[in-house]
């Protein structure tokens, strides 16, 4: 079930260069936001980052996760999507890195770091708070 309202939908097509706020709860209980490109595949929130860093670690473990999209243009209209991290690979990371970056750079040269590995992320949104 698609929890996404249609008139919002624009704010996860490739077309718009929307950045998530990703919101996740530390070890210690702490909270971490960080601004982070991301992608949708009709069903799941597609996000991308390297192994080690706090991103990966904190999705490493599962759990929960919170977005807040915005739109670009109208920051008064925005999603905050719920949900759970539901699949991680490693497989085809570096291609879903390159896809994001043909979405907010314009092109596909991400730039390869030597000993990086990239990992994808897919979160299942179940709540949805969209406004406007």
């Amino acid at each position: 079930m698609n929890l996404i309202p249609e008139r919002l939908h624009d704010l996860l097509s490739p077309e718009k260069k929307a950045f998530a706020s990703l919101a996740l709860t530390l070890a210690n209980s702490s909270p971490q936001v960080t601004p982070i490109w991301f992608g949708w595949d009709g069903t799941h929130i597609i996000l991308n980052t390297a192994r080690g860093r706090v991103k990966d670690k904190v999705m490493h473990r599962g759990g929960r996760v919170a977005l807040l999209i915005m739109d670009p243009s109208d920051p008064y209209r925005y999603l905050q999507i719920r949900g759970p991290v539901v699949d991680e690979t490693e497989e085809g990371a570096y291609d879903v890195i390159c896809d994001l970056r043909l979405k907010y750079r314009g092109d596909r040269n991400y730039p390869k770091t030597p000993g990086e590995i990239r990992v994808t992320y897919k979160v299942l949104p179940e709540q949805v708070f969209p406004k406007n």
